[in-house]
């Protein structure tokens, strides 16, 4: 039994159902969980959460007291609780980002090389792959903002290339949100960085076809994931844990993944990060047969694929945390009326980026663009952000203003 109760009568051991807005939109992003502290319930607050359905049997008429906290029906043991608060970075995002840069750099010419040497029949240079990958777990360990920032970062031509850098960073960031030692975190950053190795054996025609796959056309599509697992079993050197994301990254915890259909108690962690990874940078990538989605948009595709049993529900709800509800390079409309681009996330207040204000009040575009934390606001009302943008419909292009420095 449910009963809806006001964010002020929320009290520590009460079992929440149900929110009046999306779990999106607050630092939590699971479906149940019992409160077992008060900066839960301010966090709730702060979000903007109103009112709220509560097990019944935890609530007293008079709200005063309450059953012992109990974990909710769909929790298990594996998930980090909620209200888990960040590892703090070694140094800040601004100092950081220079070193990134040549670390993402490095990695895209280093999985250009690896995928052209096995083009042409030649063995991987794990020394290069694994050097730049060590380099790439510094950085995340140093501060994982920084280079997860530059996963926005697309070419359309040099898509594998971006996609394959992309999907290393992203894991990286989700395994040091998860606790992994830096041995664990070398072997998710190469088995990553490589998971699509296997497609330089399919042919160029079939990889880069503009449209819709036959179905035989799918079928050999599909068999870059054993490609790939199977030339990384052939590498001096990988065990059996660098070769997961390459295998399961196509896999569902549902079975209907392939190349074996293995459900979720079969896959690894590795290969349940990766599906999740690969998918968000996939989606949000413009590709030869559609236009990609805004990060945002992303994460509710992800998110329901999460409920739905398609991937683990758990490890996206970890992924936005690592993330962000407003992913850097997101182009975002204020109560103001301004556009602005989201520079940095903000872990203790997800709603509250630092952003880039592009547009003035008025629409028209600022000479000079200007920096908004909006988690440090003395003006009232505090401007908020209220709805995401396309950045192409409103004429934004997000990487003139966040990648000045790097030119």
């Amino acid at each position: 039994m449910r009963r809806q109760i006001s964010i002020d009568q929320l009290k520590i051991g009460m079992k929440i159902e149900q929110l009046d807005r999306s779990w999106l939109a607050t630092p939590f992003l699971r479906h149940r969980f019992t409160i077992t502290s008060a900066e839960q319930i301010k966090k709730l607050r702060a979000s903007g959460v109103k009112l709220l359905d509560v097990d019944a049997d935890d609530v007293h008429s008079d709200f005063g007291s309450f059953a012992p906290a109990m974990m909710a029906e769909n929790e298990t043991s594996q998930p980090i609780s909620p209200s888990m608060e960040p590892e703090p970075s070694a140094i800040p995002f601004a100092e950081e980002l220079p070193a990134a840069r040549q670390v993402y750099k490095a990695a895209k010419l280093i999985i250009q090389q690896a995928m052209g040497d096995v083009r042409m029949g030649r063995a991987l240079n794990m020394e290069g792959v694994s050097e730049v990958v060590g380099s790439m777990v510094d950085s995340i360990l140093r501060n994982p903002d920084a280079l997860t920032s530059l996963t926005r970062l697309k070419q359309f031509d040099e898509y594998t290339f971006f996609h394959s850098v992309n999907t290393s960073a992203l894991a990286l960031s989700v395994g040091r949100h998860l606790g992994y030692a830096r041995t664990s975190l070398l072997q998710l950053g190469t088995g990553t960085l490589l998971h699509d190795i296997g497609k330089t054996l399919i042919p160029v025609e079939i990889l880069n076809k503009p449209g819709r796959y036959e179905a035989d056309e799918f079928e050999i599509m599909k068999q870059h994931a054993l490609r790939g697992a199977e030339i990384l079993s052939n590498t001096t050197g990988l065990t059996d844990m660098f070769l997961k994301p390459a295998l399961e990254h196509h896999e569902r915890v549902d079975g209907t993944g392939y190349p074996y259909h293995r459900s979720k108690i079969d896959l690894s962690q590795f290969g349940l990060i990766a599906a999740i990874v690969d998918i968000y940078d996939a989606v949000t990538s413009d590709r030869c047969y559609h236009k990609g989605n805004t990060p945002h948009d992303t994460l509710q595709l992800l998110y329901r694929l999460g409920t739905q049993g398609h991937v683990d529900g758990v490890l996206v709800q970890q992924f936005v945390q690592v993330v962000g509800v407003y992913p850097v390079g997101s182009c975002v409309s204020l109560n103001t009326g301004e556009a602005a681009i989201v520079k940095q996330f903000n872990h203790h207040v997800p709603l509250e980026p630092l952003v880039v204000l592009v547009t003035d009040q008025t629409g028209r575009h600022r000479s000079t663009p200007l920096d908004l934390d909006l988690a440090v606001q003395f003006r009232q009302p505090k401007q908020k952000i209220t709805s995401i943008l396309d950045p192409i419909n409103v004429g934004i292009n997000p990487s003139l203003y966040l990648d000045k420095e790097a030119r």
